[in-house]
Formats: structure tokens, sequence, C-alpha cells
């Protein structure tokens, strides 16, 4: 090793203290198993304070400070679009240093996260609500059976893993992936509470208020007998237009079961939307040929939640509701 630049970090710290403490530099060389002569260039380099060699940067402060605003302010711009408003502003960098100072400021390009839009009312709600809810025990909380519906879709196009295969092999049969314009999907009902989750119902038609009644009636209250017995508990629903329509809530009260008062447009609160996301992670890599062996599938992995995934996700609750106060009824991400 006849160049400092040869030197590991663990190298250098080594070298720095060894001769702080007198040591000589064919004893230090040895300790840090380098040469002599590196342990030599290293100290002298350290000693003049030297700074390392290169080419001048062509880009001052300023400029660099003008780049962080610009990308700042406007952060869904390409690289392309940002290395020309940046350049018309009279600095003169090519388009590869406008990206490499922008990774050297910390940007990463990625795909942005999707959150609901929320106006000012339904902020207020949340926050009134959370507020409301900001006391309850975990002991409450597993009283409660949360329920939604989620679409699941055939994996095609650029989902799942890639495939290695040599040059040439672009065509091959073997290498390639089906996909079609419109993937067959299904839309899947479930519900869970802290103690498991209870039957998929998968709906044919568009949930209209008839529908889901049919569904609370056939899935929802076997549902509660498998996860509840006779105790007591509370359902959670959205807001949707079936959900809250008044022969929903006359079946509701029909039946004696109360209903969860819950705000608009508010999927960060609802933990069974972490549990869909599980089921779909674990589905990344099935390929299913068509409808039926999709909600096979689905059945499968639905199947394999375990109670305490759900005990821990019902959890979470109280920090969901700090994080919605926290953040004054704005989106939060759980």
């Amino acid at each position: 090793m006849g160049k400092t630049s040869d030197l590991t970090a663990v190298q250098k710290t080594i070298i720095d203290t060894l001769h702080k403490e007198g040591k000589t530099q064919k004893v230090i060389a040895k300790e840090a198993g380098c040469s002599q002569s590196s342990v030599s260039k290293h100290i002298n380099r350290q000693a003049k304070g030297r700074k390392k060699c290169g080419r001048k940067k062509c880009t001052s402060s300023r400029d660099n400070r003008t780049l962080q605003r610009i990308v700042t302010t406007n952060p869904f711009k390409n690289v392309g679009e940002i290395h020309k408003e940046w350049t018309a502003a009279g600095v003169s960098a090519s388009r590869t240093t406008t990206r490499r100072l922008m990774k050297d400021m910390g940007f990463r390009c990625r795909i942005p996260c999707v959150k609901p839009l929320l106006n000012k009312k339904q902020r207020k709600k949340r926050l009134a609500w959370a507020k409301d809810k900001k006391d309850w025990t975990d002991a409450e909380w597993s009283k409660v059976m949360f329920s939604d519906e989620s679409k699941f879709c055939i994996s095609f196009g650029n989902q799942g893993p890639r495939v290695w295969r040599k040059s040439g092999e672009a065509q091959n049969p073997r290498c390639m992936r089906s996909s079609v314009k419109f993937p067959p999907s299904v839309m899947v009902w479930g519900a869970m509470s802290s103690a498991g989750v209870g039957p998929l119902c998968f709906l044919r038609s568009r949930v209209n208020a008839a529908v889901y009644q049919e569904v609370l009636e056939h899935f929802m209250l076997p549902a509660a007998d498998q996860l509840y017995g006779d105790a007591d508990f509370t359902f959670q629903q959205d807001l949707a237009p079936a959900h809250s329509a008044k022969t929903t809530s006359t079946w509701f009260k029909d039946h004696g079961i109360p209903v969860l008062d819950w705000p608009a447009n508010s999927p960060d609160l609802n933990p069974i939307e972490n549990l869909w996301g599980i089921v779909k992670r674990r589905m990344q890599y099935a390929r299913p040929n068509n409808a039926e062996e999709l909600k096979t599938t689905i059945r499968a992995t639905w199947a394999l939640i375990t109670p305490e995934q759900c005990h821990r996700l019902i959890e979470s609750m109280p920090r969901r509701i700090t994080a919605v106060i926290e953040a004054k009824g704005a989106p939060t991400t759980y």
C-alpha cells in the first residue's frame, strides 16, 4: 500500500491514535496492517492539513442553495426541468452535475405516498374524533370489529420479480410475461378484531345498501359469533353511501349492534387497511390465471393471518390517534 487513499477508515484511525501515543512509524504500520510509507504519508498529510486534489467545483454555495430551493419548491419536477430552471438562473452546470448535487443534498427519486385529500371541515372532524377517542384503552379497542372492502387484481405488467436472461432472449417465451389491458379483479369484504379475522365475502356486483345488508347478514354476523361469541362488540365501517344509508342504519338498530362513529376519508385510522397490505404483499409472487384462482389465492393468504398480527394492528390505534392530533387532523402515514 503506497497510497494513503488505499487506507481504510479503521486504519487511518489506528494510525492517528498510535501517532498521538508517540509510537514509531514501524510499530504503527505493523498494528495498522499497512506499509510504513503509507503511515508516513498519512501523518504528513494530516500535519500539513493538505486538502484532497481534484477539479475545482463549477458551482458555488449560492448556486447550490438556488438548486435546493428549486427542488424544494416543486419536488415533482424531473431532472431535466430542474436543470433547465437552474441554468436559467445563470448557473453553468451539466445535467449530470445537477443530478449528482441533488443526490449529495439528500434528494432521492421515489414513488410518492398517496393520501386522501381532506378539506378543512373533514380535518376538523377528524381532530375532534381523535380527541374524543384519545383516552380509549386497548381493552376498549379490542371490542371493535373493523371492516372494509378492498380490490385485488391479477398481477400483470411490471409487477413482480425480474427475469434472469441472456442477451438475445428478450423475445423468448420462457423469459416473457403476459399482459392484458384490463386485468381481472375481484372486490372483497373482510372484518377483523384483536382476536383474528372473520370470513371473506367476494362481492359480485356494485355494493348498494341492499347488497351491503346481505353481506352483514351472512358474513358480518357469523364473524361476530366467531370472534366475540356472546360478548358485546362495536362495529366499525367507513362512510361509503351503502354503509351510511338509512336502511343500513335501521338494520343495525334492529339487530342491536352499535356502530362506531367514524370520520370521513380516514383509511389511515383503520388497521384493516394495513391487513389488506399484508395480504397483497404476500401475494406479490402469486400468478393466478383467472378470477377463480385469484379468489383461491386470497382465501389461502387470508387464512394465514394470525390473531397476534391482528392484535398488534389494533394495539396501534392509540398511536394513530396521537398522530392525527399532532397533525391537527391532517392525513397521517400508517
